[in-house]
């Protein structure tokens, strides 16, 4: 099914651009000196566990998708979410994605109009979003860092054993603490683990498993930005990757240097209401019934 949306697509050239975030000069961070780094993260974890709504934006470099921003809302129950995505792999053209009752739906300036037969939507179905799979989830429309809860993303400094404080930092118009750490693959394993129930360790797996198959080279360094009310207001994850090529009887695999992976996940509104609605029928291309299923 993903080469079948790929039928229906516009490609374009990446960019490798990462994003940093602007930060107030250094002052003391307000928090209570008996609160050690591990432990405010450890708090933000616990908070993010509990974010049953976000609205989000997300902006950085993705290996084979290059430069990208995206703004979405998202609800856990059911799994719904909205995005608007622009990236290098669609040539910098827009695509609006919503995945609403396990179907997915697919708009914007990427697609091909002739396929359309008149529509303004592809849509597929079985869609999955926020849950990981070696399938995937989305049919190859959205980053696999994408198709995940961003809430449970933003606990994986939790596996860092190295965490520190920098400083205090405006994000947003919201003061926040700066905190960073590097986490290697055991770790991301060991956060799973740690997990507390066996519905927190498979919302772990479901989350942070993309990050496993990455081929990330060395350690993920995280950030955190974390507000005086004990909340993630941002994070970010970056790290070199590595690639293979070759691998036939003519050229020898060879394992090269990959592309930047360096996202930033912003939070901008949490457990309020969201709404993800269904494009019209009528105005909707089902993939299946135009034979590229």
């Amino acid at each position: 099914m993903s080469a079948a949306f790929a039928v229906v697509l516009l490609t374009g050239g990446t960019a490798a651009c990462g994003e940093g975030t602007a930060s107030d000069p250094a002052s003391p961070s307000g928090r209570s000196p008996e609160v050690t780094p591990a432990q405010a993260v450890a708090k933000a974890a616990a908070g993010a566990e509990r974010i049953t709504s976000l609205h989000y934006r997300v902006t950085g470099t993705v290996p084979q998708w290059g430069r990208l921003r995206a703004d979405a809302s998202m609800h856990t129950a059911p799994p719904t979410m909205g995005m608007k995505l622009s990236a290098g792999r669609y040539g910098g053209k827009q695509t609006e994605v919503r995945f609403v009752d396990g179907a997915i739906y697919i708009h914007g300036d990427a697609l091909r109009t002739e396929m359309l037969k008149g529509a303004s939507w592809f849509t597929a179905e079985q869609a999955a979003w926020g849950s990981d799979s070696f399938d995937n989830n989305s049919y190859g429309m959205l980053p696999r860092q994408l198709e995940a809860n961003p809430a449970l993303q933003s606990t994986m400094l939790t596996a860092s054993k190295d965490v520190r404080r920098i400083r205090t930092e405006t994000v947003d118009g919201v003061r926040t603490t700066h905190y960073k750490g590097t986490v290697t693959g055991d770790g991301i394993r060991a956060a799973r683990d740690a997990a507390v129930g066996k519905a927190a360790r498979e919302r772990q797996i479901n989350n942070l498993g993309q990050f496993w198959a990455m081929r990330l080279k060395g350690t993920l360094t995280v950030d955190l930005w974390i507000g005086d009310d004990n909340r993630t207001k941002q994070f970010r994850m970056r790290s070199d990757t590595f690639a293979s090529k070759g691998g036939t009887a003519d050229q020898p695999l060879e394992i090269v240097d990959g592309e930047p992976f360096d996202m930033t996940v912003t939070f901008l509104e949490a457990n309020a209401p969201v709404t993800v609605e269904t494009p019209p029928s009528d105005d909707t291309a089902d993939l299946a019934e135009l034979g590229l299923g």
